[in-house]
This record gives structure tokens, sequence and C-alpha cells, in this order.
């Protein structure tokens, strides 16, 4: 079920409804109505894939049990390398079986040995990489003794499987969502028409920015050796705005559905194109995501310090792990490993600390560097995800080779105006909010209310001209 589909449109509401008035303020019956409607959610993409679901819950939750009433380390220890085994031994059957046994055939091929590689072809299920992470980061931490296990299999499964981020993210940390499901919740007016306007805004990223990108970025990218080198720039400039609104807009539809139930996910973006150097910008990028592999990966390699040597390696590590966790492709390594090479002179220098604040803070105009700085760093992240977008590293290297040809000097063959137009006044309007939680947050606050109201009017039909046959979201194949 698509956010962007009539289904959720009908879906949301109902839920919505049992779970402020059938309930009548109950918890566990509000809790109830979550779980069922999640793996309802869920069965509507494959209901053969809720056993999986079910499953790893299930592991997770007994397994913080045993560990937290494990009489010694040993017990305990073991309790915690099994889950971490089987959740990651699923997560390489159905994600990167057939990627590690193809690389070996082809691997063998290269030094003149053929095979007849067996591979599983299984439908990946979607959602498996954010619910595994899920359940790791809660195994981990009551292994660690950050948190008590959790007794309620209701409450957890709800922790898990919560419908906004079930299948894209944000991923989430048991101490900061368990909380929230445990206390009782209360319907707050306020709350519930913020999170409306987040998905307004999520869904305007979506629609209208990456759906309108992305028409233009197959053509190129699929085509690209028909096009010059100025027309491929423009292909991954729009590519970079496909994936920043495809995802950005679903987390902010996460979010803004996640408070209609009372409830605060964690931030995923924070205008991330206004970045002035690679550290920021991976501070400000699906930031779940970045800071669950510095908690759980980064820092116990020993992170920033130390000599050269494990700094360099360590960064290496998590950028490569990060880009191999977005898909079994040689593509998706690369990009890890391009955007290691952006970000180590500043770890090494200890710059990358260095712009911590939003840029321009309090200002209607960035400084002629801030305006460098962004566009240097804009560059380079544009660059890295050609990788990202490429069918294959040869389709990756071949369109970078056609950009810094002649033929880049040649006048772009398309440059859909009304696109360009839209981004324009999308890039102003993350500008003028870029201090608050999303864009549009206090858009028109300043004004009469008749104004404020005319302005998320106009979005919405804009939203509504543009919507046409539902477009999955990017990250649902990671």
């Amino acid at each position: 079920m698509l956010f962007n589909s009539l289904n959720f449109t009908i879906f949301l509401p109902i839920v919505f409804l049992l779970y402020w008035v059938a309930t009548n303020g109950n918890l566990k019956r509000q809790n109830c109505i979550l779980l069922i409607s999640s793996y309802f959610f869920y069965a509507c993409w494959d209901w053969r894939f809720l056993f999986l679901l079910f499953f790893s819950t299930v592991l997770d939750y007994i397994s913080g049990i045993k560990i937290s009433k494990a009489k010694n380390h040993k017990t305990k220890k073991k309790w915690f390398w099994l889950s971490i085994s089987i959740n990651l031994g699923l997560l390489v059957i159905f994600k990167y079986y057939d990627f590690f046994i193809e690389s070996f055939a082809n691997g063998l091929k290269d030094i003149g040995f053929h095979s007849n590689p067996s591979t599983l072809n299984i439908i990946l299920p979607v959602g498996i990489s954010f619910y595994t992470f899920h359940g790791l980061s809660y195994v981990i931490d009551v292994y660690k003794n950050r948190i008590k296990a959790h007794t309620n299999l209701i409450d957890y499964s709800v922790f898990v499987s919560f419908f906004p981020l079930l299948v894209a993210g944000p991923i989430e940390r048991a101490n900061h969502l368990l909380p929230q499901i445990i206390k009782k919740r209360t319907f707050n007016y306020h709350k519930a028409i913020d999170g409306l306007k987040q998905i307004l805004w999520g869904l305007f990223k979506k629609i209208v920015i990456a759906d309108q990108c992305a028409e233009y970025v197959d053509l190129i990218f699929n085509n690209s050796e028909d096009y010059s080198g100025s027309t491929l720039v423009f292909g991954a400039i729009f590519f970079a705005f496909q994936i920043y609104g495809d995802f950005s807009g679903y987390s902010d539809i996460a979010i803004g559905t996640a408070r209609l139930f009372d409830i605060d996910l964690l931030k995923n973006f924070a205008f991330p194109y206004f970045s002035r150097d690679i550290a920021e910008f991976w501070r400000r990028w699906h930031i779940s995501l970045s800071t669950w592999f510095r908690d759980y990966l980064y820092i116990p390699l020993g992170g920033s310090k130390g000599n050269t040597f494990n700094k360099i390696r360590n960064i290496l590590i998590i950028f490569i792990v990060s880009g191999f966790w977005h898909g079994a492709n040689w593509t998706f390594i690369i990009w890890g490993l391009i955007n290691a090479l952006f970000i180590l002179p500043s770890i090494l220098l200890h710059t990358n600390r260095k712009n911590i604040e939003i840029v321009a803070k309090g200002k209607l105009l960035p400084s002629k560097k801030d305006v460098l700085n962004m566009g240097i760093t804009f560059g380079l992240t544009t660059f890295a995800w050609i990788f990202f977008r490429a069918d294959d590293i040869n389709h990756a290297t071949q369109y970078i080779a056609e950009i810094f040809s002649v033929s880049i000097f040649n006048f772009p063959t398309i440059t859909p105006k009304i696109l360009l137009l839209f981004l324009l006044i999308f890039i102003s309007i993350e500008w003028y909010g870029r201090e608050n939680e999303y864009a549009i947050e206090k858009i028109g606050s300043k004004f009469p209310r008749y104004v404020n109201w005319l302005i998320y009017y106009i979005i919405i039909l804009i939203v509504f001209y543009f919507t046409g046959s539902e477009q999955q979201f990017i990250y649902f194949q990671f």
C-alpha cells in the first residue's frame, strides 16, 4: 500500500477513527489497533512475508527477555549472538545471496574457471532492511544494559511494525519509540494539524518533485549514450532531486502520519542539500540510518579515535557497509566508497564538526562563501549519485566519461521549463523553512489566517494536478 495511493487515503482515516473513537482512549486497545493495522498494511504488499516479520519480531522479543534474565554472561552472550546471527542470516539470504554467488562466479570466470551458479531468485521482502535494524538495535541495547527487555509482546510488536515506518523508516530506537507506545496517548488537535501539514509537504515532494524528475531521469539514464555531457549533467541533477524528494517525502508522510496517533518519530532529513561540506551532508541525510551505523558500528570500531590507519579503516568500513545496505550491487558499494573518500579529509584534518549550525541561521540569504561551499558539496554529492542510479559500474563510468567530454559544452537537449520552475520554487520554500522541522511548518504564519490556508489549498491543488499513476518509492527496494 503506497502512501500516495487511493487505498492509503481510505485506510488512514479508518485507522484514525478506530484508534481514537472505537478504543475510547484505552491504551491496550489502541496498541492492538495499531498492530492489526500495521500487519494489514504490510499484507497489502505481500501477505506471504507476514510470517517473516512475525518470526523476526518474536525472535528478538524472546532474545531480549532471555538476555535480561540470564544468570551468567555465557548464556547472555549465547542469546545475543543467536538473535544477531539469525537476523543477519535472513537478511543475507533474501537480499545478498544471489549477489555473492554471482560475484563469486564472475571472479572465477575472470581467472579462467567457468561455473554454473545456482541462484535463489527470491523476491526481496519489502522493508526487511528497516525492521531488521529495529530488532537489532533493540537486542544490542538490551545486551549492553542500555534498556530493559520489554515483556509485552503486543507493545514490542508495535515498535517493530508500526505501519508509517515499517517499509522505509525512519529506523527507530527502542529507547525513543517504546516509551511512547506504553504510555497513555490523548488526541492533540494542534499536533494532528501539524501532522497533516507534514503529510501534505511529503506528498508534494513525492508527486510534484520526485515523480516529475523521475520521468526525465529515466529517459536520460536509460538512453545516456544518445545525449551530450551537458544533458547528462541535468540527468544527474534531476536524480539528486528525485531521490531527495522521494525519500524525504516518504519520511515526512511517515512522521506526519505518526503524529496523528500522538507518536513522534525520529527526524530523518534536515535540509541536506544546504550542507556546506560532506560531513554536514551526512549529518542531515537519512539521519536515522547514519546515526544507527555511527552508534552500532563506527563507535564500537573506535570511531575517529586512534591512529590514522584506524580512522581511515573505520570510515571506509562504515561507508562501504552503508552502501551495501542499500542493495546487492557493486554500484552501491562504489557509491559508499566515493563518499568515504569525500569525507576522509575532514576527518583526518578534524574539520568534520566545522558546520554544525544550519547555514545562514537567522538570515534571509547565505554569504558568497556559503553559496560556494553548498555548490561544491551538492556537486560532489550529485557525482556520487550517478553510481547510485546507474545500472552497473560500466554504465556509470561511461556516463561520467561523457560528462567530462567536449560534449559538455553543447546546449542541453532536455530542459523541461515547468519542472525547472517547480524545482526553483521547491528550493526557495525549503530555504525559507530550513530552520524548522519541515519546510512548510510555519509558512504563512505571519500572515492572516485566510492567506495561510490559501497557501495550503494551492499546494493541495498542485499535488492533485500532478497526481497520476501510483509511483513506488525508491527506498522500498532497499
